[in-house]
């Protein structure tokens, strides 16, 4: 894949960026995060990805662009500048912690195609879960 840093799709999505290099930050409910994040690990295409401290939320930092087209129901994508060098123990957005480090990364971003696909299975799969009970 090659990243240009300028659109969010997937001919420019997760490729490697440098940890001063912007991104957009796609935030959901942590439930289906974690789903998500399994399905992404078993699928080789999970970036960087924060939770915040009451673990209510996860973010999964994909390319910058993405917001501007981002609709998913139930999320949110913000869009960032440049966090400033962070590291495997530190994430630069306070309040956070990583999920998935940086070195435990496949990518440095989440492909949001793929992003969107595992996030919409993640919720199928939890909302026929819940009707179980």
């Amino acid at each position: 894949m090659r990243d240009s840093g300028v659109k969010a799709n997937s001919a420019t999505a997760g490729a490697a960026r440098g940890p001063d290099e912007p991104c957009d930050l796609v935030t959901v409910p942590a439930r289906q995060g974690l789903d998500a994040v399994d399905l992404l690990r078993l699928r080789e295409g999970v970036g960087q990805v924060l939770h915040d401290g009451s673990c209510a939320t996860l973010g999964f930092l994909v390319p910058p662009g993405t917001a501007a087209a981002w609709d998913l129901p139930g999320s949110a994508c913000t869009q960032t500048y440049a966090p400033g060098s962070s590291t495997a123990n530190e994430p630069s957005v306070n309040g956070t912690g990583w999920l998935v480090p940086p070195v435990g990364a496949q990518l440095r971003t989440t492909e949001p195609a793929r992003l969107r696909a595992a996030l919409g299975e993640a919720a199928r799969t939890i909302e026929a879960v819940d009707r179980c009970r």
